[in-house]
């Protein structure tokens, strides 16, 4: 197993470096005439993109001073966003290069654009009346001129460094556009977006109950308290029934982060803000997190049921959890309860979705996936996740999974706009 591990380790570090190269190559080594101060500095760059990219990884994971996260991060993070879609243009580049020489070279071929020398007209000395009359009139000779060569689009050098500078220069701009639109909106904060779900033991009592869904806001190093406080300020102008904070609050430490958190202090609900862990908290160190939100205010279900006045709302560890003896208990959760109630199961990750099946819960609200995140990240979350975002039904059972309202790693999406989702919860005996 270990060997495998390794395998496939080395295997995905030799195809992030054969990318890396590629791009360099297209991007410095064929923009460049020769070895000089440009190319140097383009390989420093290559180079230290991505040493950044994993001193952020590793300082996040290690614990180190929060004050080197920070330095790390900023930089090593946007270069894993911009560096996927610098190679993904490049890519695109390939098609465009062949059809721009195509181009150059109809432009510079005869009775192009830029065609050969004009041939100039002979002119035949005229004869004396005697001579006409005698004489044939000699055929002219055209004086012929050579059709000049003119050196294609793939054997010119110039013409192969200017095709190179223009496709790569195209391939620079648009990475530095998509990375910087999709900094933009993660940054700016997830938008409000709200889903009826009805529920068929929901009584009459409760239609049109609504809980505020947040999940992965993902404080950190790089989302800070300015971002949980445009997170509260959100959640708190829809006005909800009931707050429910679906895991990955945060990646880092209680000591580094508390300030960064202290704003989830002011979420206000009628029926209260709870909280359930997801995977990052256990990379961060659950206990510390789930002790420090209920001092804030926030109520932590770990395996564990509340009873309101309309519905059973129960939450379950995060499945990381298993690897530290702390995992999802569902009998403890859900069991022993009264099946003719509705139940609402915070989770997560959407693939305990099978679990929640089993145990007869109406609605299980979960995040995780990040919508993908990063496109074409979408198809891997797809593929990994039962649904990747949205609502739909297992069986008699409904699954929301929001796309979070923050980001990890690299502070932008592209192709999953964060959110916050209003579910209001409809009775079918209204």
């Amino acid at each position: 197993m270990i060997a495998v591990v390794v395998i496939a380790g080395l295997a995905s570090l030799a195809a992030f470096a054969g990318l890396h190269w590629y791009a360099w190559r297209r991007l410095v080594r064929d923009t460049t005439a020769r070895a000089g101060l440009a190319r140097r500095a383009g390989t420093v760059v290559f180079v230290a993109g991505p040493l950044l990219m994993f001193a952020a990884v590793a300082s996040e994971r290690a614990g180190a001073p929060f004050w080197l996260q920070r330095v790390l991060s900023w930089p090593g993070f946007l270069w894993m966003a911009f560096s996927i879609y610098l190679v993904l243009a490049v890519l695109v580049g390939e098609v465009a290069r062949p059809l721009l020489r195509r181009y150059l070279d109809r432009r510079s071929a005869p009775g192009g654009a830029e065609s050969g020398p004009v041939q100039e007209p002979v002119l035949v000395p005229a004869r004396e009346p005697d001579e006409q009359a005698s004489a044939p009139i000699p055929t002219p000779t055209p004086t012929s001129h050579p059709t000049p060569v003119t050196p294609s689009a793939a054997s010119d050098p110039s013409r192969r460094l200017f095709v190179s500078r223009v496709v790569g220069g195209a391939a620079v701009v648009a990475a530095t556009g998509i990375v910087g639109n999709g900094a933009y909106g993660a940054l700016r904060g997830p938008k409000v977006k709200r889903v009826t779900v009805p529920l068929a033991r929901l009584p009459r009592s409760a239609h049109g109950f609504r809980i505020a869904v947040v999940s992965d806001i993902h404080l950190s190093p790089v989302l800070g308290r300015g971002f949980a406080q445009r997170v509260v300020d959100t959640i708190n102008s829809t006005q909800p029934d009931l707050i429910a904070v679906v895991g990955d609050l945060v990646d880092g430490s209680v000591e580094d982060l508390a300030s960064a958190v202290a704003p989830l202090a002011g979420l206000r609900a009628r029926h209260g803000t709870y909280f359930v862990t997801g995977n990052h908290e256990y990379f961060s160190g659950a206990e510390p997190w789930v002790e420090h939100v209920r001092e804030i205010g926030l109520r932590p279900l770990e395996n564990a049921r509340v009873e309101l006045s309309a519905f059973d709302l129960a939450g379950v560890n995060d499945v990381t959890g298993e690897n530290y003896g702390d995992g999802p208990d569902y009998d403890k959760a859900l069991g022993d309860r009264d099946p003719g109630r509705a139940a609402v199961l915070l989770a997560h990750q959407p693939v305990v979705i099978h679990e929640a099946v089993k145990h007869g819960v109406d609605l299980q609200l979960s995040g995780h996936t990040h919508g993908g995140q990063l496109w074409p990240g979408n198809f891997i979350a797809d593929a990994a996740n039962p649904t990747l975002a949205g609502l739909e039904r297992y069986g008699d059972t409904q699954l929301y999974v929001s796309r979070g309202a923050g980001a990890w790693g690299p502070p932008v999406r592209v192709g999953a706009p964060s959110d916050i989702t209003v579910v209001e919860l409809a009775s079918k005996r209204a």
